[in-house]
């Protein structure tokens, strides 16, 4: 079980690279973090953010591909959770909804706007393409598994940000190829050039990249 009163403990996350188009035209969403925010202040980031104790119990219209699921099982949140999360996220910082016509019986308060619009979360679009554990030292730690998504997925408009929360602000489509030049975490300018080098054509491996410093060594496998 993860200590919440301890900031500095590790905290599962989940991250949604949400790409628009395809090839050297894809573009990815992304906002920039509040200059007094105590986590990468001033960084451009992925909508996303930690697992929620409810997200185990919110229901999903399907899951993630079996693969995915396999490998998130390595780790301590499930990997229903994981996908849960990575949808709620997108959802409050966004407004954008990954979901599939459905009603709930009753929806908790953080998803009565998604349920709202008839709407149960879908996993079915998510791949898991990577893995990273913020080092030692930091103000917050987190075990952040990035998730990539087709923006055709969304339902809704998708220059319509009106529902996000204040948490991203300057939400917008960023050429993929130049999304590198923000102000960026070194670990999104590594899943950036990951998720472009298979936009652009190349193949997603058998297995996802995992910078694991979940100790004062930095070690890099890859989960199978």
């Amino acid at each position: 079980m993860q200590d919440s009163t301890d900031k500095t403990a590790i905290r599962d996350a989940a991250t949604i690279l949400l790409i628009r188009g395809t090839g050297p035209d894809a573009r990815v969403l992304m906002g920039q973090r509040g200059a007094k925010a105590v986590f990468m202040p001033d960084k451009f980031v992925f909508p996303g953010g930690a697992v929620d104790a409810e997200d185990a119990a919110i229901p999903l219209a399907h899951p993630m591909p079996v693969p995915c699921m396999a490998r998130l099982a390595q780790g301590h949140a499930g990997p229903h959770a994981l996908a849960v999360a990575a949808i709620r996220e997108l959802w409050e910082e966004t407004g954008l909804i990954l979901g599939t016509p459905g009603d709930w019986p009753a929806p908790p308060a953080d998803w009565q706007g998604f349920a709202a619009k008839g709407l149960i979360p879908d996993a079915s679009h998510l791949r898991y393409i990577f893995r990273a554990i913020t080092p030692p030292g930091r103000p917050r730690r987190f075990d952040a598994r990035f998730f990539l998504a087709q923006a055709e997925a969304v339902t809704g408009d998708l220059d319509d940000f009106s529902a996000a929360c204040d948490e991203l602000s300057h939400l917008h489509w960023v050429p993929l190829r130049e999304a590198r030049r923000l102000n960026l975490p070194f670990i999104t300018e590594v899943v950036l050039a990951e998720a472009q080098a298979h936009i652009e054509g190349e193949a997603l491996a058998p297995s996802v990249p995992f910078f694991d410093n979940s100790t004062g060594e930095s070690i890099f496998r890859r989960i199978a």
